[in-house]
């Protein structure tokens, strides 16, 4: 660990490199509507280009970030910077659909590269008593860059074209990488020999991740019961088997059971698993609910959409960093009470529901799952020792990853579903959206109170000591 303030400076290319990520992550929202239209291509295809950045994103964070404790912290950052780069050049270059979802594909490897080792620097640099602001910082620049990228982004392609918006993508970029190569110095993590990487594990992980992340899209795009689900379902459960199995054998597997087994670890995951996933899903059903009630309105669930941006921003900063100063457990519990908060927020929308009511449930929201993420990095990640925090933040990171499809494939067929099924025995289109928004804030709250129940069992932060990932 550095001392003094020098682990701020040393922070300082991958404070750049998250910046990057939600910069580029924000101008990109808008690409997938811009891109099928122009190809004359059904808009559902974005799905698969959103899938395959998503495979590599979360599936390939354990891998590199493992990767980074081989080869250095500082060696993964730039080379994924890199990739990052190539990816959206490809992007830009893309004229067919199969171009795009490899482009995107490697887009997302470069986003697996980066990430942990990004959070790996923060729990191994910054002293325990200051993880939390760093975590929280990490989480500000990661959805403050968000909050101006659609609406940049959708300026960009508006008036120039999609192509254009990615060539700023790839000249922001370089401006990062040649800024990181500035700012870099020296690499205070330790190599070790590339024949401790575990490559069967690597292998298995991306195909077994990928295929749970194909699953709810496969099930909601050609039916739970079809023979293209089936299909995945049964290869994902094979190679589950097969990672098992590996990782059992190996000496240095990628995927810690120690780490895997942690209390703080498994209730964390659960909790995300839980409340973090309702993040994507109320973003897709409050677009399907103003379209519902106000006519769809693209511009009203914008400008929510926003807030809930804004929200997360101000929650990572103002609740994460109590977990310095208090017991995280607690601040947690708070946390999830406000996240609880913007949940119950929807039992307030009607078929006239105020543009005021939308922004304020959904920032309520979003302040609350900001300061969850924030304290759930810090009570997942503190006690990592320095020469295996990439591989345990790789491996968080992917957890934390998959909890987003996971509300999605939860609760936006929960929601569209019961508009159908009441549509269906009579009520009118506004009032069956209204009755399903209220039947969805009940299950969220829910959920959300499994997870405070939860987090009352994890330890206390003094009660689980500094571990070895691989004993």
């Amino acid at each position: 660990m550095t001392h003094g303030n020098s682990y701020k400076r040393g922070f300082v290319p991958y404070a750049l490199a998250a910046f990057l990520i939600g910069i580029v992550g924000g101008f990109s929202t808008v690409l997938g509507p811009a891109f099928t239209q122009d190809l004359g291509i059904p808009y559902n295809n974005t799905t698969w280009t959103a899938l395959a950045q998503a495979m590599s994103t979360a599936s390939c964070a354990p891998i590199l970030g493992k990767l980074g404790d081989v080869v250095g912290r500082k060696r993964t950052l730039l080379l994924g910077i890199l990739v990052f780069t190539l990816g959206n050049l490809l992007s830009a270059l893309a004229n067919t659909l199969m171009i795009m979802m490899v482009a995107r594909f490697i887009v997302g490897l470069g986003t697996a590269a980066m990430s942990p080792v990004i959070l790996a620097y923060i729990a191994a640099e910054f002293p325990q008593e200051k993880a939390a602001k760093g975590f929280a910082l990490y989480m500000l620049l990661s959805s403050a860059s968000v909050i101006l990228g659609p609406s940049l982004g959708g300026m960009l392609v508006a008036s120039y074209g999609w192509r254009f918006m990615l060539w700023i993508c790839v000249g922001i970029c370089g401006a990062v990488f040649a800024a990181c190569l500035v700012t870099s110095h020296g690499d205070t993590s330790q190599r070790k020999p590339l024949d401790n990487f575990d490559l069967p594990g690597a292998l298995l992980i991306l195909v077994f991740f990928s295929l749970v992340l194909c699953i709810p899209s496969f099930g909601q795009n050609f039916g739970w019961s079809s023979t293209a689900f089936l299909i995945v379902l049964i290869a994902a459960l094979l190679s589950l088997i097969g990672l098992r199995e590996v990782e059992r054998r190996v000496e240095h597997p990628i995927l810690s059971p120690s780490f895997l087994k942690r209390m703080s670890f498994l209730l964390s995951i659960l909790t995300l698993f839980l409340t973090q996933g309702l993040m994507q899903a109320n973003m897709t059903n409050t677009i399907v609910f103003v379209n519902y009630t106000l006519s769809g309105n693209s511009t009203v669930s914008g400008y929510a959409l926003s807030v809930m941006y804004v929200g997360m921003s101000l929650g990572a900063i103002l609740i994460g960093p109590l977990a310095d100063r208090f017991e995280p457990k607690k601040v947690l519990v708070g946390s999830l009470l406000v996240t609880a908060t913007g949940c119950a927020g929807f039992l307030l929308f009607s078929a006239h529901t105020p543009v005021f009511l939308l922004m304020a449930a959904l920032g309520v929201l979003g302040f609350g799952l900001g300061g969850n993420g924030t304290i759930f990095m810090k009570v997942c990640l503190s006690g990592l020792p320095p020469e295996e925090a990439g591989g345990g933040t790789g491996t968080y990171g992917l957890f934390r990853d998959l909890a987003a499809p996971f509300g999605v494939a939860v609760f936006v067929p929960l929601f569209t579903n019961l508009i159908t099924g009441r549509i269906a025995l009579g009520m009118e289109e506004a009032a069956a959206a209204v009755s399903s928004i209220h039947t969805l804030a009940v299950a969220e709250l829910f959920c959300v109170t499994v997870g405070i129940l939860a987090v009352l069992f994890l330890p206390r932060s003094q009660e689980e000591p500094r571990f070895e990932l691989n004993e």
